[in-house]
């Protein structure tokens, strides 16, 4: 499993509490951009509507910018691909306890690319200081060992 882009922010901005592998709607050249990192998934989110799942403000890159057709937008609406009991339980949950879902990363499943979302609930500003104190520990001890 090859990770290609991730959404670094999503893990610091948002308490994680379900993810889902969702496969991806692409044409070609998107395939390729993934593939070669030229995207950013930071400030993107996914969508419900009409029962059909969508990742909207994902960036795509064009991989070759002269090879890609003059009507493509970088930013376009994604369809994803979810079974129907995943989307009906992400509707569920969506409407009843105030949750987002956020796209966590593309990558690389049996030669096949998908995107990991996940169902997250938004982190206070406390909660955000706390996971910086213990990142900045973590390190600290691993520089000690580092130096022994």
């Amino acid at each position: 499993m090859t990770t290609y882009i991730q959404n670094k922010k999503a893990t610091f901005n948002y308490e994680i509490l379900e993810r889902f592998e969702a496969g991806v709607s692409l044409y070609g050249h998107e395939v390729k951009a993934v593939r070669s990192g030229m995207g950013n998934l930071a400030g993107a989110y996914v969508i419900i509507r009409g029962g059909e799942v969508f990742l909207v403000g994902a960036h795509l890159t064009p991989y070759q910018a002269k090879n890609v057709p003059e009507s493509y937008d970088p930013e376009r609406a994604r369809k994803l691909l979810l079974s129907r009991a995943e989307i009906t339980k992400l509707e569920k949950q969506l409407n009843t306890a105030g949750l987002t879902i956020v796209p966590i990363k593309w990558y690389s499943n049996k030669g096949k690319i998908k995107l990991e979302i996940a169902l997250v609930r938004g982190k206070k500003k406390a909660d955000k200081r706390e996971a910086i104190k213990e990142r900045d520990a973590k390190r600290d001890l691993d520089r000690l060992r580092k130096s022994f």
